[in-house]
């Protein structure tokens, strides 16, 4: 009985061994094939076997045969993903904070089946990623999917937020408290993935932290906040909120060393704008979230960019310097 169990999933076993054993550089003879299908019970008729590769074509699979010598070899030639894209995948994990180093490592194993025998061990060479600060919350994923959920449903959710105390551990914000507020995008900024939201309290839009959220609900009500997200362009929020910290919103002009150039860019993208003040600066005026991580990000360019207006920023940022100062002297 057996047997003809396995006889009938002759095609998938036989799929397998393309997709595992063979490649562009690794390719097998109708008797290799033929053997690695009788180790999993199916018993082969070698005739069968071009009806078995025309079927597997039909299906999508570019199983190509190279005659050698006195041989024929069979491979298959093109994936769904070529390996350099698996690397990439596999990179993107690796560099997440959001994921755990346990599931980073159950992803990549995944992955690996994507491709052959022989990749796959290229790609564990590739993971070379020690030392990385990697989320400690499991709890991130089921997060994700009930907020995509949410989202996708059109609900409103209440959820607990919680902060690290000095245990290290994660403590619950206003003793416990529920959110709740109306979810609309996820957003991945500066290697964390948040939640942007809208506050009926506040009555504005709000993010946070997906892996300090927890017990995250469906409430029953009506969906809000649908005029102000579809205002807010999330692509240039992540750019005005550095390190996604809240602080108020204004247009702050600077003073930029040509040199700089390229970091205002990689900042706030191609449109920024440039206005030639001589001939080694120019001008730009930018929106951003007035907060420690933006003072913190204008200090450690120093003297290649300057606050020149509005007065109150720049009062701002030279109070931020004389604190830091007294720490010292």
């Amino acid at each position: 009985m057996a047997g003809a169990i396995n006889q009938k999933l002759k095609l998938l076993y036989l799929a397998d061994i393309m997709r595992r054993r063979t490649d562009e550089e690794h390719m097998l003879t109708l008797t290799e094939i033929t053997d690695l299908l009788q180790e999993n019970g199916v018993e082969v008729e070698r005739k069968t076997m071009y009806t078995d590769f025309d079927e597997l074509r039909r299906y999508g699979m570019d199983i190509q045969k190279e005659k050698i010598g006195n041989y024929s070899y069979y491979h298959l030639v093109n994936r769904d993903f070529e390996t350099a894209e698996l690397k990439l995948i596999i990179d993107s994990i690796e560099s997440a904070k959001f994921i755990t180093e346990r599931k980073s490592r159950e992803l990549i194993k995944k992955i690996e089946k994507l491709a052959s025998d022989y990749d796959a061990q290229d790609l564990q060479r590739q993971v070379l990623v020690a030392g990385r600060v990697k989320s400690m919350n499991e709890s991130v994923y089921i997060n994700v999917d009930a907020l995509h959920r949410a989202i996708n449903g059109k609900k409103q959710i209440q959820f607990q937020y919680s902060r690290w105390n000095m245990k290290k551990q994660l403590e619950k914000r206003h003793n416990g408290e529920f959110f709740q507020v109306t979810p609309w995008a996820l957003m991945w900024d500066d290697e964390n993935y948040y939640l942007v939201a809208y506050d009926p309290i506040a009555d504005m839009i709000k993010h946070y932290r997906v892996d300090k959220m927890s017990n995250i609900q469906e409430v029953v009500g009506k969906r809000e906040g649908r005029q102000l997200f579809r205002d807010l362009n999330t692509s240039e929020y992540a750019k005005q909120h550095f390190g996604m910290f809240t602080g108020e919103l204004k247009d702050v002009e600077l003073l930029v060393d040509n040199e700089m150039i390229g970091v205002m860019i990689d900042r706030f993208g191609k449109r920024v704008r440039v206005i030639p003040v001589d001939e080694n600066h120019f001008r730009t005026i930018v929106k951003v979230a007035v907060s420690p991580q933006f003072m913190g990000w204008m200090l450690a360019l120093g003297d290649k960019i300057k606050i020149i207006g509005p007065e109150d920023v720049a009062n701002h940022l030279m109070k931020h310097v004389e604190a830091i100062y007294h720490m010292y002297f």
